[in-house]
């Protein structure tokens, strides 16, 4: 790894805004546990390819929860995460060449209408409301390797069947977040099957880490259980924000009235 490869990811346009989008969403997800994908890929998706976006995001993703994986695997329920992680890898890889050919444009307008129809989703409530069955199971990871693989998506079909689960929890957490880790792992398996993997985005990745961490433990340290619904809102309304804002629409309006 040189020097200049260093320095030109250092002048990467719009890296401070990102950086700054990045901070944010780990404030967020740190004081309540959802939303990095959903705020970090509208903003991304304005700089970066789509797969330099989610090799990114991957990136991040898999730097942030390392350390308690351990403590994860002895909490998870293992047949409910098996048949989630198989049904994902089966659809990932289709996904992902979808991605692999997708215009920029059109991967934001996919990124921001996702993550409105997502937050309009989980602000109403709705939740799965039956057990399913194994092979619903593996139709359910099927279709979070689906919104993961095309937009970077992949918690959301998951969290709302957990929502309504009878696990304790600290399972919950444990299957959600491995579920997370386990499909960040197969994408960069995947796309570096693919020979799209390049070490550009990876080190772009590693230095946008610093401030993702760091927002961790800003929104680690703000949380309070009491004000879980306040925390929730607030969560709701910066996504929305980061959405609209990455709607190439509004956003060239909004670049045109500036300019």
């Amino acid at each position: 790894m040189s020097l200049n490869l260093i320095v030109e990811v250092l002048e990467t346009n719009g890296l401070l805004y990102v950086a700054l989008t990045a901070l944010t969403a780990g404030i967020v997800r740190g004081f309540s546990g959802f939303g990095t994908a959903m705020i970090f890929l509208p903003v991304a998706g304005k700089y970066f390819e789509p797969v330099t976006a989610i090799i990114v995001l991957t990136i991040m993703d898999l730097c942030g929860p390392a350390l308690i994986v351990p403590k994860a695997l002895r909490d998870a329920y293992k047949p409910d995460l098996v048949r989630l992680i198989g049904g994902m890898v089966i659809t990932l890889p289709i996904a992902l060449y979808f991605l692999m050919n997708m215009e920029t444009e059109i991967f934001r307008y996919i990124v921001s209408i996702l993550a409105l129809v997502l937050i309009f989703v989980l602000s109403t409530g709705w939740r799965f409301h039956r057990q399913l069955n194994s092979g619903a199971l593996i139709g359910l990871g099927g279709l979070a390797g689906v919104s993961g693989g095309i937009a970077g998506v992949p918690g959301p079909p998951v969290i709302l069947f957990y929502m309504a689960s009878i696990h304790p929890v600290k399972v919950i957490r444990a299957n959600n977040l491995l579920f997370l880790f386990g499909f960040d792992i197969f994408a960069l398996f995947f796309l570096s099957i693919a020979s799209v993997l390049n070490i550009y985005a990876v080190i772009l990745g590693l230095i946008l880490a610093i401030p993702m961490g760091l927002g961790n433990i800003i929104g680690a340290v703000l949380f309070n259980p009491d004000k879980e619904k306040l925390y929730r809102k607030i969560a709701f309304l910066i996504i929305t924000l980061s959405a609209l804002t990455g709607l190439p629409l509004l956003s060239n309006s909004f670049d045109s009235f500036l300019g």
